[in-house]
């Protein structure tokens, strides 16, 4: 994958902005990384596109910031010489796919069917834009097109919203989701930029989708555990479920047979992305322990933060 495309996965949202007044673009930029989103897609359907990205990009260096709706490749370099860093395409056009191949321009041309898929395979590329996704069978239709493409990536855009965003990026082929619900036209044109970074953090949230799944409590000995869960499924009828160097007391608390990190234990996070909660809480000054991450097939599982609250560890689960 290309490593531009990567960090587009960590962050796992793509605004698609439409700019009327070049003016804005600078502050709606600012609302977007207020709300912890720092990249987005700029269409070249108006006439103010070209001057937006620029703005943007002279204010916001480290913004990875693309064009969209580009269906030239005098669009391209018109948008690449504004500052945009990567070029999306609505459909499928030979031309502009080659052309950016040539130039060394990452590029996500929109695909709906196998032919394009094909060629864009024959192109040398691994990710595409999956458009318009809602209207053209949602995640039931995406999967049954990805089927036969194994290391093949998409990027659904069209009808992406909050309600639907984690069922996309639940689908493993699913590198980042596009979406205008943020950054609607009429919010930007009312210079409601405080409800465009209200919706940005409340579509990161809705991404990264936290709850609480277990409590871990720790303990010096085994005997010491096996008391403290026993009387636990003794006075509430908890299944008892016994794991390796732990055992549940119905799936909610963990006694642990040993000292895991934290005086009195952890409180596990759950999450839909390990990776992109990392990528989104360091943004926010949190560290974490790396000799405590752990992988699955590549992919990172579970890893403890740095700072501990009220005595107990926390520690990061993809579930």
């Amino acid at each position: 994958m290309n490593e531009l495309v990567k960090e587009i996965s960590k962050m796992g949202i793509v605004p698609v902005i439409v700019l009327n007044d070049a003016a804005k673009a600078v502050r709606t930029a600012k609302a977007l990384l207020d709300g912890g989103i720092d990249c987005a897609e700029v269409t070249f359907r108006t006439e103010a596109a070209e001057e937006s990205i620029r703005n943007i990009a002279e204010a916001y260096p480290n913004m990875l910031l693309g064009a969209g709706t580009v269906l030239s490749i005098e669009q391209v370099d018109r948008a690449v010489a504004a500052g945009a860093k990567f070029i999306v395409t609505p459909g499928y056009n030979p031309e502009v796919v080659n052309y950016c191949v040539k130039k060394g321009v990452a590029i996500v041309p929109g695909c709906m069917d196998t032919n394009s898929i094909e060629m864009a395979l024959c192109a040398g590329l691994d990710t595409v834009k999956f458009f318009p996704a809602e209207q053209a069978g949602g995640v039931k239709m995406l999967k049954a097109l990805a089927g036969p493409y194994v290391n093949l990536h998409f990027m659904p855009t069209g009808g992406v919203n909050k309600e639907n965003l984690l069922e996309y990026l639940s689908f493993d082929k699913v590198t980042a989701c596009g979406g205008s619900w943020m950054v609607k036209k009429d919010l930007i044109e009312k210079d409601q930029f405080d409800e465009i970074t209200r919706l940005s953090r409340e579509a990161v949230m809705a991404m990264l989708n936290f709850r609480v799944v277990h409590v871990g409590i720790n303990n010096d000995s085994e005997e010491e555990a096996e008391q403290e869960v026993s009387r636990l499924c003794s006075l509430f009828g908890f299944r008892k479920d016994v794991k390796s160097a732990s055992t549940f007391a119905s799936e909610g608390i963990e006694v642990c047979r040993k000292r895991f990190p934290g005086p009195h234990g952890h409180i596990a996070i759950g999450t839909s992305s390990c990776e992109r909660a990392m990528y989104f809480l360091s943004k926010c000054g949190v560290e974490f322990d790396i000799e405590t991450a752990k992988y699955k097939g590549g992919r990172l599982t579970s890893v403890y933060l740095k700072e501990q609250v009220g005595g107990f560890a926390l520690h990061l689960v993809e579930k």
